[in-house]
């Protein structure tokens, strides 16, 4: 958690997590907190909730603006609850956005071209502006027409509606194969896969039965000089280890990397994991 962020990560415990969005406060379920809150004082604060209980329900959502603008790691992003319970923005993944900027302006500086970035299964497009803020050359994709239009949205609150992003809505596996058919390559790819999903013409996607076929696709739109794969997942059971090893597998030498995606608040705040992430290199 960054002071100018305006997320923070208030408490945990007791299967839930309390989480600040500027000026919202949210409880929200989390499977992973499975300790004693730290602090029982601060859950009356929370302006709505959300639980699975009976099935997907919010508390007090008529009590919260339709939609809010947060800024994350310099990135503005509109949120907005949604009947899954999501807003438009995972904060376990501001680090990523914050070394995938990092990398990518290095990158930058030293070459003559910009580089390439491509973000699959995109979500809301936090880590393709984190990038593009850098200087990166980008492409979003992500299966959902109306997820698109919300990173759209998001990079024109970003004033990067004219950087050249390039928005697709398509199935991840689709645009792959035909990105090895034009020979086109990206010099960094970043991958978030779902543990279960359907494309745009409803094309079932199963974590276990299709990441290593993404990744092959992956190894062949990467160019001759390429940075990085940064590979993320929910899916239980999917460690930082696994992450890795599909990696190393795929892509061979180079220099590896592995951990958890953590929620973080201030000072006396337990890190919360959620999600794991692999990181392959190419080797200076």
């Amino acid at each position: 958690m960054r002071s100018t962020d305006d997320y923070e990560l208030l408490d945990s415990g007791n299967g839930q997590k309390l989480e600040r969005f500027g000026p919202v406060i949210l409880a929200r379920p989390c499977a992973q907190a499975v300790w004693q809150p730290k602090h029982p004082e601060l859950w009356d604060s929370a302006n709505a909730t959300f639980d699975r209980k009976d099935g997907l329900n919010w508390h007090g959502r008529e009590r919260l603006p339709e939609e809010w603008v947060v800024t994350a790691r310099g990135v503005r992003m509109r949120l907005s609850t949604t009947d899954f319970g999501h807003l438009g923005i995972f904060p376990e993944t501001l680090d990523l956005w914050e070394w995938i900027a990092g990398r990518i302006g290095e990158a930058g500086a030293q070459g003559a071209q910009p580089p390439r970035f491509l973000n699959l299964f995109a979500y809301s497009g936090g880590a393709t502006l984190a990038a593009a803020r850098a200087g990166g050359q980008c492409c979003h994709l992500d299966a959902s027409k109306g997820m698109v239009e919300w990173a759209r949205g998001n990079a024109a609150l970003n004033g990067l509606q004219d950087a050249g992003i390039r928005f697709i809505v398509d199935d991840v596996g689709a645009f792959l194969k035909r990105e090895v058919r034009r020979g086109r390559k990206y010099d960094c790819v970043l991958l978030d896969p779902p543990s279960f999903g359907r494309g745009k013409r409803g094309e079932l996607y199963k974590v276990e039965k299709n990441v290593q076929e993404t990744l092959e696709l992956v190894r062949q739109v990467l160019s001759d000089t390429p940075l990085f794969v940064l590979l993320t997942s929910h899916t239980p059971g999917f460690t930082p280890i696994v992450l890795r090893n599909l990696l190393e597998q795929t892509f061979g030498a180079g220099d590896l990397s592995c951990g958890e995606m953590l929620l973080r608040g201030g000072e006396g705040v337990m890190d919360l994991p959620s999600g794991t992430w692999g990181r392959w290199e190419a080797k200076c």
